[in-house]
């Protein structure tokens, strides 16, 4: 788009510290693990983007984009047609952020910045006008805690297939006792065993796969009260309450700017 390439590897090595390229994908669009040698912020102006590492899953709506460092294996999904602007930033210049994958918040500033990259020639005139752009576009992007949708990978590979089989049917009744049956465990041993390796309860994290499988359905278009029906929940009102207790908004205003 804009006259550019939209393919990553050629934003790996120009000669300017950030690069910044727009790439329209659709609904269930999936680019499988890769990773390259600039840092990336993987951020999306519709839809929802799934981003999946060895460190878990991030789900971010076009208010919030995904930090990677620099050569962390990454793979992304699409929820809805999603309008991808994506920066390529060199090491050196992002001393400032995380050296982990991170939720980073995006204001509408942000947001209008990182548009406004994509249109830009990627040699910009650093002493001119473009060059400000992108200095303060550097300055704007910055980690802000925010309530995240994130699923820690566990490194065990027994609870790695339970999780894998609450993310496949999140809806079903995953109480301790009968995910520690199917382990052939000790509910006390499971939940001891889990939290150790994810950080999080099984019941946290249950909730925060069911809240992932949520907006990937809410960025799709699916009605609220089908997607409460589907996970379980016995009024569409009940789910909106843990939506909002946990995320900090209503399902319906989880895509749009704090006014």
């Amino acid at each position: 788009m804009y006259g550019k390439s939209e393919h990553r590897d050629d934003y790996q090595d120009v000669p300017r510290p950030i690069a910044a390229m727009a790439r329209d994908l659709p609904d269930r669009h999936h680019i499988p693990a890769h990773r390259h040698r600039w840092a990336q912020l993987i951020y999306g102006t519709t839809g929802a983007v799934t981003v999946v590492t060895d460190h878990g899953v991030w789900v971010v709506p076009a208010t919030r984009g995904v930090w990677v460092p620099a050569g962390l294996t990454h793979a992304m999904t699409c929820a809805g047609a999603v309008a991808m602007r994506t920066l390529y930033i060199e090491p050196q210049s992002a001393w400032h952020l995380p050296s982990a994958p991170t939720v980073v918040s995006v204001s509408p500033l942000l947001r209008e910045l990182i548009d406004e990259a994509t249109r830009l020639p990627v040699e910009y005139d650093r002493d001119g006008r473009d060059g400000k752009v992108m200095e303060l576009l550097l300055l704007q992007l910055a980690p802000h805690p925010v309530p995240a949708l994130h699923l820690p990978a566990p490194a065990d590979a027994r609870l790695d297939e339970l999780c894998a089989a609450i993310q496949r049917e999140p809806g079903d009744q995953w109480t301790t006792a009968a995910a520690a049956a199917r382990m052939h465990m000790s509910p006390r041993s499971l939940q001891r065993r889990f939290t150790a390796a994810t950080g999080m309860s099984l019941a946290r994290w249950v909730q925060q796969a069911r809240l992932i499988h949520a907006v990937t359905l809410l960025a799709r278009g699916t009605p609220v009260t089908s997607i409460a029906t589907g996970l379980g929940y016995a009024t569409p009102s009940a789910f909106t309450a843990m939506f909002r207790r946990t995320l900090g908004t209503t399902p319906t205003d989880y895509f749009t700017y704090p006014r």
